[in-house]
């Protein structure tokens, strides 16, 4: 378990060019719902492959009331086919666009793209938890249970603001390699990245979408994946976004990797070990002002602590004592199990460590959520509870809306969160230099905004994320060194959840109200 809780914390639940692709994500105007572009009763040409693959597409109309304000719009799931230089079909991609039926002009209206991280994850989480149409209701901060589950309008939908494409990378959701191409020739940083740019492309040039104002919007490696995207959508083909969304944002692997002999990670993760222990009553005396205590965290992180750490072995054993017993005051471990430590506590065991003698561990997407342990000896946590108390509601919501509502024919098994994506993921990057290290795509961010004078970035961030931790995130952004009329293009939000804050229902309309403002004001562009 050490291996899925602080090894992979890189892989997140967080991914060469293909040349020129031609392909369809709205159908053609002669196509039947669930039938390939060409018609469902289409002969194939003289020579032509019956066996080919074909785009397919289920379009329907419905209605929903977001702000008081009701409106129609029209809802594609579709597969969009990806094809090589050569003009060779690779892959069939699938998505779920959402566009208003009363839009006067459809070129002037925004349109957001959207995706998750791992890598290995379909769109699922952003799509039926916070942004789509049509949400699931899940318990907060607890274990959501058994089917049957809600899924109801989502009054928090972005659809109001801007039309919606979510995207699941091939070897996610339903999208997969066809041809001579397998899964695993797009499971890269270069590879993913080129193939959602080339997807974007062709959504552009086949729904008239070239002048609408663009945004990008991912969750965890989603973050990772948008620093390239735009990058290279800017730098390869010419298209300038409005507004680049980062949930939950990892943009520098090292920040959460625990890695030997480096003390990053220890000191950016220690104010969300504060606010975990806070948050489950594990300090004495217990914070009167939580935004005050997590300043004085990151005061001591930044601080004596990283002055501690950085001695090492020359630590003495009285400096040891003391650090270790102010650490103790701020994560709610025994200053005894912080020495034996050395002062280096990694994410797995602090979550089962805080409360094993209640035999309890904390989530690593959301520390909020925790579950029972089994074997009270362990040094590491068992499993994630923020995750298990919420995968059986999104697979069986996802699955149900799909097939149920958006008569969605395809009989291949949507993959949620594969990971054997992630353990099989190229993390080398065409712009790093030097030895092998952690991957990082600070300088894609970096570019894209020095390039794009318009381009703003919104960081979205949770006290209780413990896959991409606030201060981890504050210290990428603050390592940009863009130039000071820069900076301002970036704004951090905090919400007081984890790594979905949209699970918890206050955040859920915060972060809508957020997103919601920075696509007005950022959809002007010139």
């Amino acid at each position: 378990m050490k291996m899925r809780l602080a090894a992979s914390a890189v892989a997140l639940a967080l991914i060469c060019g293909w040349g020129t692709m031609v392909a369809a994500q709205e159908p053609a105007k002669d196509a039947k719902p669930g039938a390939a572009a060409a018609g469902a009763d289409a002969r194939p040409a003289a020579g032509a492959d019956a066996n080919a693959p074909k785009e397919e597409s289920w379009p329907s109309d419905h209605t929903i009331t977001i702000g008081g304000q009701t409106f129609s719009y029209k809802a594609t799931p579709s597969t969009t086919l990806l094809k090589d230089e050569k003009g060779e079909p690779t892959a069939l991609m699938f998505s779920t666009a959402y566009t208003r039926n009363d839009t006067k002009n459809a070129s002037q209206r925004p349109i957001a793209f959207v995706y998750n991280g791992g890598p290995g994850s379909a769109s699922v989480w952003l799509h039926m938890g916070a942004f789509g149409p049509r949400r699931v209701t899940t318990a907060n901060a607890a274990p959501t249970g058994s089917a049957p589950y809600k899924v109801e309008d989502n009054a928090n939908s972005l659809l109001d603001k801007t039309d919606l494409v979510f995207i699941d990378p091939v070897g996610t959701g339903f999208s997969h390699a066809v041809g001579k191409a397998q899964d695993k020739d797009f499971w890269g940083v270069d590879q993913d990245a080129h193939s959602i740019a080339q997807f974007i492309n062709i959504y552009l040039n086949r729904n008239g979408r070239w002048n609408s104002p663009k945004f990008l919007i991912g969750e965890s490696y989603g973050t990772f994946r948008s620093a390239v995207v735009g990058n290279y959508l800017q730098s390869h083909d010419g298209i300038y976004v409005n507004g680049i969304v980062l949930i939950s944002s990892v943009l520098n692997t090292e920040t959460i990797s625990f890695n030997a002999g480096d003390d990053l990670s220890y000191i950016l993760y220690l104010p969300s070990y504060a606010a975990t222990a806070a948050y489950h009553k594990m300090l004495n005396p217990a914070p009167a002002d939580l935004t005050a205590f997590l300043a004085d965290a990151r005061k001591f992180a930044a601080g004596e602590f990283t002055d501690a750490l950085m001695k090492g072995t020359n630590l003495t054993p009285d400096e040891k004592k003391d650090i270790a017993t102010k650490l103790s005051k701020f994560i709610g471990l025994s200053p005894d199990y912080i020495e034996k430590a050395d002062l280096r506590v990694n994410l797995a065991q602090f979550s089962i460590e805080l409360q094993r003698a209640d035999r309890t561990q904390s989530g690593r997407y959301d520390s909020r959520y925790t579950m029972p342990t089994y074997d009270v000896l362990s040094e590491f946590a068992e499993e994630d509870p923020s995750y298990t108390g919420v995968r059986g509601a999104f697979t069986a919501a996802l699955n149900s809306y799909m097939r149920d509502e958006l008569k969605v024919t395809l009989e291949r098994q949507y993959q949620i969160l594969s990971g054997q994506v992630g353990g099989g993921w190229d993390w080398k990057h065409g712009q790093n230099g030097g030895f092998p290290s952690s991957p990082n795509v600070s300088s894609d961010l970096i570019n894209a905004i020095q390039t794009n004078a318009n381009l703003r970035v919104q960081v979205e961030t949770g006290y209780y994320d413990m896959a991409t931790p606030f201060f981890a995130t504050e210290y990428t952004m603050d390592h940009l060194f863009l130039p000071g009329n820069l900076r301002s293009h970036i704004d951090i939000q905090y919400y007081g959840a984890g790594h979905m804050m949209y699970l918890r229902n206050e955040d859920l309309t915060k972060l809508k109200g957020n997103i919601g403002a920075f696509i007005d004001s950022t959809a002007k562009g010139q």
